[in-house]
């Protein structure tokens, strides 16, 4: 299966192709480059005012809120390129890819007027407030409240795993609004100030030793009425909604960089000669089929969007991929492991080789405590829990789509 790209969106790929190369550091297309920590930090501070000037920030998004106007597939050969060039995408992904879109579909004129030029220009970051201590997996029995005083709500409560938390100026929140209507019902979605006093942002320290996600206090916290996006108590509805031209956009990019990291586990088992193991080459070739067959989903998935298909097989293949990928990379890590030997385990000695967030090339950090193998296995033990549980998308697999009997609840 592959994809077929017309003459007009094969020049908008040398467009961008084009300016990629102009803007990015030199030496960056050059074998074996890095930066320094301080030309990383440099380039980290400096690359979405870049993006913002050259209108690549949601660039799918109308012209009218700021954006390209680009069709679904001009979208996917954007992707395509930075994927390619191993350059950043993003100024804030929870800015640009979830509220961004979502404020676009559901928001007012005057949300969109307020937030959305700020999301492009990369000088409002956001977290997201949605899973709670009790109330992960199932999201809908979340506690945290919002009062309706005057102008404002009063906001109550407790949110976990807020990535990035500590660094947002806003958090789309999850509260709940009408506590005698059902769960799902009284639901709504703020759009919540950080930098305010009654809200308490706490660091939860990693097994690797990183800070990234946090839990978030709210104690008589407030938010101007007019913050709810989607209307009241329809949280649950918003909460639930993407846009066909976000998950298009990755259909073409989301398996390379573990085919890149197949690369690096094949080149290591040939050097150090675990590649002689029957064992080894047989989970080898199962992680590269199982990629191959990530890529055609992913092409799948773009079909369907291009065509507007909205059946229950679409439904299932959301589930069913993020299941699928997520459970093959614990897999893969775990082969990583067994190629490089323990002494990949070891901050001193462990490998530099690996697919994850925030290293993309760069050395290990200083004072970082495991070695760059280690935070890949640690981080693939994590995918198939965020984004859904592997759990929780068999359950939707089984009961939305195939119709089989909901899970049995545990007696009260």
């Amino acid at each position: 299966m592959e994809l077929k790209y017309a003459p007009e969106d094969e020049a908008f790929r040398l467009e961008i192709r084009a300016w990629l190369e102009a803007n990015l550091p030199d030496g960056w297309f050059d074998e074996g480059f890095e930066m320094s920590p301080e030309d990383r930090k440099a380039f980290n501070a400096g690359w979405p005012a870049k993006l913002f000037e050259g209108g690549w920030i949601c660039a799918t998004w109308p012209t009218e809120y700021g954006g390209k106007g680009l069709t679904t597939m001009q979208g996917v050969v954007l992707s395509e390129e930075f994927a390619r060039a191993k350059a950043p995408m993003r100024a804030d992904f929870f800015g640009d890819t979830l509220v961004g879109p979502t404020i676009l579909q559901w928001g007012t004129e005057e949300q969109k007027k307020e937030f959305l030029p700020q999301i492009l220009n990369g000088t409002m970051r956001w977290c997201q407030g949605f899973s709670e201590p009790n109330s992960g997996s199932d999201l809908a029995s979340l506690k945290t409240s919002a009062v309706l005083d005057g102008d404002e709500w009063v906001i109550n409560g407790q949110k976990v795993w807020t990535t990035g938390g500590h660094h947002a100026d806003y958090c789309f929140l999850l509260t709940r609004t009408d506590p005698d209507a059902p769960k799902h019902k009284g639901i709504s979605y703020l759009l919540v100030p950080m930098h305010q006093p009654g809200v308490e942002v706490r660091g939860i320290t990693q097994p690797d030793g990183t800070a990234e996600f946090t839990e978030v206090f709210f104690t008589d916290a407030r938010c101007p009425k007019d913050n709810v996006v989607g209307g009241v108590n329809n949280g649950w509805k918003v909460a639930n909604s993407t846009l066909a031209f976000e998950r298009g956009m990755s259909a073409t990019t989301g398996y390379r960089r573990f085919e890149e990291e197949y690369k690096l586990m094949v080149a290591a088992a040939t050097e150090n000669g675990a590649v002689e193991d029957n064992g080894v080459r047989q989970r080898l070739m199962e992680y590269y089929t199982k990629i191959q067959i990530l890529r055609i989903n992913g092409l799948r998935s773009l079909s369907s969007t291009l065509a507007g298909t909205k059946d229950l097989g679409v439904m299932a293949l959301g589930a069913s991929n993020k299941m699928f990928w997520s459970e093959m990379h614990k897999a893969a890590m775990e082969l990583a492991l067994d190629i490089h030997g323990a002494a990949s385990m070891l901050v001193d000695t462990g490998t530099d080789g690996g697919s994850w967030p925030g290293t993309a090339r760069e050395k290990r950090r200083e004072g970082y405590p495991v070695s760059p193998m280690m935070s890949a296995f640690f981080f693939s033990r994590s995918e198939t829990i965020w984004g859904g549980t592997s759990q929780i998308q068999r359950n939707i697999v089984g009961e939305r789509v195939l119709g089989l009997p909901k899970e049995p609840q545990a007696a009260q």
